[in-house]
């Protein structure tokens, strides 16, 4: 099969070559620094894509500025030109791309999946995720992880995931989550059950914070009360858990952990991601 990959980071640079690895064919665009020695097809032009099977497009589509999430390219890239260069008989693989970009696939006519809503991806994203955070907290922290007081703000995947990996390491551990069903569980995991609605004086107890809920959990007044030289770590997307200015102004360390996977372990995220894309192809078109 042929490939077109368009912008993202290192993972997707891994899932290239191993693709390539594999006997398919690849043409790259967007990805004009990327080392040499992992991607030797870096097509000039998107039209490279006019006769590929499946284009996969980055984790997220879109950078910060709204444009194609290109970190390794020189150059920005309007994600919604690149659409409609596209051929409607390609597969489009992206992941959060967001309504517009959702919207303007729907009106291209194109063949669009968001492999981020796949649940082998989810599930193995959240464990890569939980990895990279204990890294960032090892590189982070001044003490150990052992005997910390670390509060995990959120109960999904990369929550639970957290939770279980933080008190093998001998933290004692805190989850906060809405749901008495949740809380329930938490319980059960023998780690301290909260309400996130109800942190309050909670906060200053604890050594860490991480937040895995994508909206605003901890504004000013939450952040005030934080013990001093606490740490927060956000894994949350846009627009992110913690009042970061609010933060800065506090004078609290904190760190927004985006694309964990892609900077700590991204040969295993790009093999998460390409295994993902081939579940799609075969489902699509069969077997490949």
């Amino acid at each position: 099969m042929k490939f077109a990959i368009i912008g993202g980071d290192m993972r997707i640079v891994r899932l290239a070559a191993m693709l390539e690895a594999e006997g398919h064919e690849i043409c790259c665009y967007a990805l004009d620094e990327a080392p040499a020695d992992l991607i030797r097809s870096c097509a000039l032009s998107v039209c490279a894509a006019q006769d590929a099977d499946c284009v996969i497009l980055p984790l997220p589509v879109l950078n910060m500025r709204g444009g194609l999430n290109a970190p390794l390219s020189a150059f920005t890239h309007d994600a919604e030109e690149i659409l409609r260069k596209l051929p409607k008989n390609t597969v489009i693989c992206g992941g959060m791309p967001g309504d517009k970009i959702l919207k303007t696939a729907q009106e291209l006519g194109l063949d669009f999946v968001d492999y981020f809503e796949r649940e082998e991806l989810v599930a193995l994203n959240a464990l890569a995720t939980a990895e990279g955070t204990i890294s960032v907290l090892l590189r982070n922290s001044p003490i150990t992880i052992w005997d910390s007081r670390i509060l995990i703000i959120g109960f999904g995947r990369i929550g639970k995931m957290l939770a279980s990996r933080l008190r093998a390491l001998g933290a004692h551990v805190s989850v906060s989550a809405r749901k008495a069903g949740d809380m329930a569980y938490i319980r059960a995991m023998d780690c301290e059950a909260l309400d996130t609605r109800k942190l309050g004086e909670e906060l200053g107890r604890f050594d860490t914070i991480i937040n895995t809920v994508p909206s605003r959990v901890l504004g000013y007044d939450q952040l005030k009360l934080l013990s001093k030289g606490a740490l927060c770590i956000d894994l949350a997307s846009r627009p992110g858990g913690f009042d970061f200015e609010a933060a800065r102004e506090l004078d609290i360390n904190t760190i927004w952990a985006l694309g964990l996977p892609a900077e700590t372990a991204p040969v295993t995220a790009g093999k998460i991601i390409k295994e993902t894309v081939l579940n799609i192809m075969r489902e699509k078109r069969g077997e490949i």
